[in-house]
């Protein structure tokens, strides 16, 4: 370990770079954003109970014919999801726009907020609706395990749309540009170099557009693949040392095969969730007042109120997965990137949506990433434990 060097100190020093009143502001925001899933989910039942009490389903499943039923199926989760967006917009107002612009997180206007929203819903609610398709035609035909068989779709699902998402989705919403020559991507490329990764795809994205957070990404599979700067990076005057750390993070997301990992337990989840929905849908039923079939898609209000339930209890078990990956990709870029410094400047700056020191059953609850102190702290000690390396 490197002599007089103190990681704890170190620490120390860069969270103190904010403010007291920078910190505040962050666990508030933070905080609340705990109790938005809570609020959140009771937003969701009010929309259920409103889209059964309708009877919308339930006319449009008799005007069409029996012999149609995935039809059926399709045509009832398109009118479902977009009564849901409609009924729960003013709370997505809220909590995607309003909340962020009173904390100085987007500088978006509400037109070209609204706009990507119905945007994006216009693309996720006919996708959305042929997955239940499959799900619905799972039900029907193995009715005792169709929890189990729904998991493996959702994971085809989530797999198919990481590789189309940065050729056919992600431009819809930004401009990716190839980064300029000059040291920058030549940094960039270098570190692909050293860490296995596709490095011919590197972009700058005016991420700004949508939202002040200082953020970059490796997204895509196989020949989509490609390595996505926020222009607010640069903004926020991001050097070279802080390009590596944060890029040599993402990379590691990809040279890890995170996305196939977290397709892999995101599908272990949902077989958990269908399963309980499965389990508590003719509590649920008798409560509304609905049918017993949960293959009717009809009742699809019901089985997505229990849904909303069962998914709130999940959370913690989906963000004990990311923060394992999270915890990978810091090791990974101190290991291929060499800068500790560079990654807990980068960190810093995320503390302003993120606190920084959580108690650790908050950070276990509601924490999609290891707390900025720990991350921080870990840095310091590879710093520590590897100084023949720093900045090489």
């Amino acid at each position: 370990m490197a002599a007089g060097f103190n990681p704890d100190a170190a620490t120390a020093a860069y969270l103190a770079t904010l403010s007291p009143a920078q910190h505040e502001r962050a666990m508030a925001y933070t905080q609340g954003g705990h109790w938005l899933l809570l609020w959140g989910m009771l937003v969701t039942l009010v929309a259920m109970a409103l889209i059964w009490r309708s009877g919308l389903l339930v006319r449009l499943g008799r005007r069409v014919h029996v012999r149609r039923p995935n039809l059926a199926v399709f045509l009832s989760a398109l009118l479902f999801f977009l009564l849901d967006w409609l009924i729960e917009l003013p709370w997505s107002i809220y909590v995607n726009w309003g909340r962020e612009r009173s904390y100085g997180l987007t500088s978006q206007g509400f037109g070209g907020w609204l706009g990507e929203d119905i945007l994006s819903s216009a693309i996720s609610i006919p996708l959305v609706a042929l997955l239940a398709v499959a799900i619905y035609a799972l039900m029907r035909r193995t009715p005792r395990w169709w929890w189990a068989w729904s998991g493996l779709v959702v994971v085809l699902g989530i797999i198919l749309m990481v590789v189309i998402a940065p050729v056919a989705i992600e431009p819809l919403f930004n401009n990716y540009t190839p980064a300029p020559a000059g040291p920058t991507r030549d940094a960039v490329v270098e570190l692909a170099h050293r860490a296995g990764v596709p490095g011919d795809k590197i972009y700058i994205y005016d991420g700004s557009k949508q939202s002040e957070r200082y953020t970059a990404n490796v997204s895509g599979l196989f020949g989509t693949a490609r390595v996505a700067m926020s222009d607010t990076m640069f903004k926020r005057g991001a050097d070279l040392a802080e390009v590596r750390g944060v890029v040599g993070h993402e990379m590691g997301h990809y040279a890890e095969h995170h996305v196939l990992w977290l397709a892999g337990g995101m599908s272990l989840l949902a077989m958990l969730l269908f399963f309980l929905v499965d389990r508590l849908y003719p509590v649920a039923a008798r409560w509304f007042g609905a049918g017993s079939a949960i293959s009717d898609p009809a009742h699809m209000p019901v089985a997505w109120a229990v849904a909303a339930v069962v998914g709130i209890f999940l959370v913690p078990l989906m963000n004990s997965i990311s923060r394992y990956d999270e915890n990978a990709a810091d090791r990974f870029s101190l290991k291929v990137a060499h800068e500790p410094d560079g990654l807990a400047k980068a960190l810093v700056k995320t503390i302003e949506y993120r606190a920084s020191s959580p108690s650790r059953l908050e950070e276990i609850l509601f924490y999609d990433h290891p707390s900025v102190e720990r991350r921080i702290h870990a840095a310091m000690v590879w710093k520590a434990e590897n100084p023949q390396l720093v900045g090489k």
